[in-house]
């Protein structure tokens, strides 16, 4: 059967490889440092048990029941006190709540990208967003990194190359794929390159708490004195991700033409999940459960950034990230990605090949690690596994 199915699914590619992962990940012995999953025994289990308990048991024909477009009153509240804890002034009226960050990353594809349009992404970038903007066919502009984020001599000439683009977007805390840390004198350069180009900024910050290392740098929003900063938060890595509570925190004007589009996405984010994440977050010390995921996520990234100086050729390169959930490593120029997948999952380990997060070929091969779901003992084995295959591929 043939359907006449929109230009736009031509950028659409299937799920097969991340199908296939997912079916591997199930297979008895396998060790996955694949998807970028929180620690499920860090879940508080019991304390949400109680808040959902007590929202059902008390609010049970409001929770139930359709809901405000924007978001549940009490979370937006709580939202908003989040966001000035983190120097970020605003209200209610900034937000919207989204069903996970992942939508936030559509509707901004949706408000923002005409075909053709130029869009400024790190090279390499979180391969979810990059899901997200293509079916609205942009033009892709890739920046390059080093150790303190984006290149800003780079994001100039990007910029000056293409001065109708509809927005710079970037992962400035703990950068998915790569882990890196955008310097506070480059956050600071890049908004007045924002400003001087009066281009947008897209600040995904999923990571921003999960820092175990040095100083938590402000949001670039929390710098943002023009209104260009569109920030993307969620409750997925220090709450539980199946809630899908996220948020998009932007001027009121542009909130506005947000929350057009999630009436016609979904008309809201569950009224029950909203009313038992507020409940809960009313409730809970997050302060000290944050604190405990960061001390688990330091000591997991310490192993396998052992495991890789112990087993891993030399001249094998690594990030070593100060916060987030993934190391980013290159290797040597004789090892090609070819093939490179299915002899891992023979040998019982999983990682997901860095050419998914370039917007075109990389020219070397690369990996994505993720450290924080595993335990210690099978971080340090799942790396022996990969070394073991790089080394007999040589």
């Amino acid at each position: 059967m043939t359907m006449r199915l929109a230009k736009r699914m031509q950028q659409v590619e299937d799920s097969a490889f991340l199908t296939a992962l997912d079916k591997a990940e199930t297979v008895e012995g396998m060790i996955s440092f694949a998807a970028g999953m929180p620690a499920p025994e860090l879940f508080p289990v019991e304390a949400i048990i109680r808040s959902n308990t007590k929202t059902l048991e008390d609010e049970a024909r409001y929770a139930l029941q359709y809901g405000p477009v924007e978001g549940h009153p009490l979370l937006n509240t709580i939202l908003t006190k989040r966001m000035a804890d983190k120097n970020v002034a605003g209200t209610e009226e900034n937000i919207l709540v989204t069903s996970g960050s992942q939508q936030a990353l559509d509707f901004v594809g949706k408000v923002f990208i005409d075909e053709g349009d130029a869009v400024i992404v790190e090279n390499p970038t979180y391969l979810g967003a990059l899901s997200a903007f293509n079916p609205y066919m942009p033009r892709y502009v890739a920046v390059e990194m080093d150790e303190e984020g984006m290149i800003i001599e780079e994001l100039e000439r990007a910029l000056r190359e293409n001065p109708n683009a509809k927005f710079i977007y970037t992962i400035p805390d703990f950068q998915n794929p790569t882990g890196r840390q955008l310097s506070l004198e480059r956050r600071k350069k890049m908004l007045e390159l924002s400003n001087k180009y009066n281009v947008p900024i897209v600040e995904d910050a999923p990571y921003t708490d999960l820092c175990f290392e040095g100083e938590q740098l402000p949001p670039l929003k929390a710098l943002d004195d023009k209104g260009l900063v569109i920030y993307l938060g969620t409750l997925s890595k220090i709450f539980c991700p199946a809630f899908r509570i996220g948020w998009i925190f932007a001027e009121k004007e542009l909130i506005s033409r947000f929350v057009a589009i999630k009436v016609g996405a979904d008309l809201q984010t569950s009224l029950l999940l909203q009313r038992q994440s507020a409940n809960f977050l009313k409730g809970f010390d997050m302060a000290s459960h944050i604190q405990k995921i960061r001390d688990l996520y330091r000591s997991r990234r310490d192993v396998m950034l052992r495991a890789i100086e112990a087993y891993m050729p030399e001249d094998v390169t690594y990030t070593r990230p100060k916060g987030g959930l993934f190391i980013w490593v290159g290797f040597p120029p004789d090892i090609t990605g070819e093939g490179l997948v299915e002899t891992f999952i023979e040998e019982k380990v999983l990682a997901i090949p860095g050419e998914t997060f370039f917007t075109s070929p990389p020219g070397r091969c690369y990996f994505r690690l993720n450290y924080s779901f595993m335990p210690e003992k099978e971080i340090d084995e799942g790396i022996r596994r990969l070394a073991n295959v790089i080394k007999a591929m040589r």
